[in-house]
């Protein structure tokens, strides 16, 4: 069915035939998930509630938005994607997450959590303003519900004067099982209908915004979906209304339901998501909090994913999961680090960037010892253009009191925990997911220092700004050998501070720098920068200005031409100079 589904035949199947339809969508997203990697559980919890949206409403006129957007697959089987679904996350294939110039179906682009509210307020009041007619529909999980942004837009209803419809769908998760008083009172208004003078008193708060509320329904319940819907259909003509559904993640597959944490994500080849580097983290924190009892473990919602699991039960007074909150996730590792504790704060690179603004004000303002562990950063892969960790180093650099330090592999890493122990002031460690090579001893760590791992014929001196960027200097570098050119290779470990000592002894001619984030504001930048006006020819092997889509590691990297190759040809190309 899937493969011939419209808009118009699916609004004429009956109820036996959407369940089955269902069914093969499940059997769809599970196949080609566990083969090519994907977002699974959370897309089985949302079958039948996306094929029951579909039904009752008319797609593409009306809108539907997904908050974050990873749960979208149904969404993506039923507005004529099945032949490509294959392609999931793969370079040159459809995305794992709405796209507006990928389908007239996908009315705006998410990746982040909590911006569905306020993109369906701005949709509908557009509407309005230019007279048109249509429905609009966010669609928003319990995780999101804690975060802040949701309340701003909740805030500003009644002054829009708008209506939407919020389907708030409750799986009790959002990576991590959700936490916070938020949770505790979707709980309340989830209990059965003995409870039902309580539930109508806790339901108010959303009535006191403007929106009607109505639920708790069962979201994995196609016909009970499809009444409902039609019943809220008629009522958001006059109101807006929260729809609060219950749905079962991983729903269909038992070893779904029973770890949904596990396989919200599933890497390509079908295992739970490595992760190496958050490995690190974990076991060191564990590790130098044995001694240290100022060590606080921080994170957003993300517990397992940072490797901070064994923390949280080994040390559960000091450590603390916020949920979808990163902006006060910042803050809080800020006022502690003012009453003498020492906090750690694990986030992805992407997600790090909502929380700019408390980085400069809260943190690096007052020189306060947190540290910034930050994962996933540089390209990270199939989730593409809103998951890439390729602009920190760039907002990171110009920070004042903020020292950034990008470990060569994972024993540097470690080590780089344990200086940041004794370390008072601000710094963020930034780093890939995956440890793929070892590039000798560390030594000591050294504020500012970096270290030469491979020393040259004097032209040529390669400055590598991480583990990334390290190997594809040393397979520029073999390449180059071949040809009996040798090259000079730096391990730049700091960011900020550069070492100027290093930079100033250096004879070579021609710098070469290399780094997995974008050139503007990044490492490159400052090296440029250092060496204006002096007789040196820098050039800078990083991305250029643009959102970089899905696809693998490798053959992003390559197609931006930040690889061993590139470099090679470059310096061949200048042999002569």
């Amino acid at each position: 069915m899937l493969e011939t589904i419209t808009e118009a035949k699916l609004k004429k199947m009956t109820l036996k035939e959407l369940i089955a339809l269902c069914e093969e969508t499940r059997e769809v997203i599970t196949q080609t998930v566990l083969k090519s990697g994907g977002h699974l559980s959370s897309n089985l919890g949302m079958v039948e509630l996306t094929v029951a949206l579909h039904y009752v409403f008319d797609f593409p006129d009306d809108k539907l938005i997904f908050d974050v957007g990873h749960q979208c697959y149904t969404h993506k089987l039923l507005t004529g994607r099945y032949n490509k679904f294959n392609t999931i996350r793969q370079k040159n294939g459809i995305s794992g997450f709405p796209k507006r110039d990928e389908s007239p179906f996908d009315c705006y682009d998410t990746g982040h959590a909590g911006t569905s509210v306020s993109a369906a307020l701005g949709i509908a009041k557009a509407r309005d303003i230019k007279g048109e007619n249509f429905d609009v529909i966010a669609v928003i999980g319990d995780g999101s519900f804690n975060n802040g942004l949701i309340y701003e837009a909740f805030n500003s209803l009644r002054l829009l004067n708008t209506n939407i419809l919020l389907i708030l769908n409750d799986n009790g998760m959002s990576i991590a099982p959700t936490v916070g008083s938020m949770h505790e009172y979707l709980e309340i208004l989830s209990e059965d209908m003995a409870h039902k003078s309580k539930v109508d008193r806790h339901a108010k708060i959303f009535e006191r915004f403007g929106f009607g509320y109505d639920g708790v329904y069962d979201g994995n319940d196609l016909e009970a979906m499809i009444n409902k819907l039609t019943e809220v259909k008629e009522r958001i003509k006059t109101e807006s209304v929260i729809l609060h559904v219950i749905t079962k993640k991983g729903k269909g597959y038992a070893f779904c339901e029973d770890d949904p944490e596990a396989t919200h994500g599933i890497s390509k080849g079908g295992g739970a998501q490595s992760m190496e580097y958050s490995q690190v983290l974990g076991r060191t924190l564990t590790r130098l909090a044995e001694k240290n009892d100022k060590i606080v473990a921080v994170t957003a919602a993300m517990t397992s994913s940072l490797g901070l699991g064994d923390f949280f039960k080994k040390y559960p007074d000091r450590s603390v999961d916020v949920g979808i909150c990163e902006e006060h996730a910042t803050i809080l590792c800020a006022s502690m680090a003012t009453e003498g504790l020492k906090p750690y704060y694990a986030v992805y690179s992407t997600f790090l960037q909502r929380s700019f603004d408390e980085i400069i004000i809260d943190i690096c303002e007052q020189n306060l010892p947190v540290t910034l562990c930050v994962d996933r950063a540089g390209i990270s892969g199939a989730d593409g253009e809103t998951h890439q960790g390729v602009f920190d180093l760039s907002f990171l650099s110009f920070i004042p009191n903020l020292t950034v330090a990008v470990p060569k592999d994972l024993n540097e890493f470690e080590k780089m925990i344990e200086f940041s122990e004794g370390f008072n002031a601000p710094l963020a460690i930034r780093y890939p997911r995956e440890g793929k090579r070892q590039f000798g001893d560390c030594q000591k760590i050294e504020v500012g220092k970096w270290e030469k791992l491979v020393e040259g014929d004097g032209k040529y001196a390669i400055l590598a700004c991480g583990e990334r960027a390290l190997i594809q200097a040393y397979m520029g570098g073999n390449e180059l050998k071949r040809v009996g050119i040798a090259v000079t290779i730096i391990n730049t470990r700091f960011v900020k501070p550069l070492d100027t000592e290093m930079l100033d002894g250096l004879k070579e001619k021609f710098i070469i720098t290399v780094e997995d984030n974008m050139l503007s504001g990044g490492f490159g930048s400052l090296i440029n920068g250092y060496f204006n006006g002096a007789e040196k020819i820098v050039k800078n092997f990083a991305y250029a200005d643009g959102f970089i889509s899905q696809g693998g590691v490798a053959e992003l990297m390559k197609e931006r031409g930040v690889d061993g190759k590139n470099i090679a040809e470059y310096i061949k190309s200048n042999e002569n100079r």
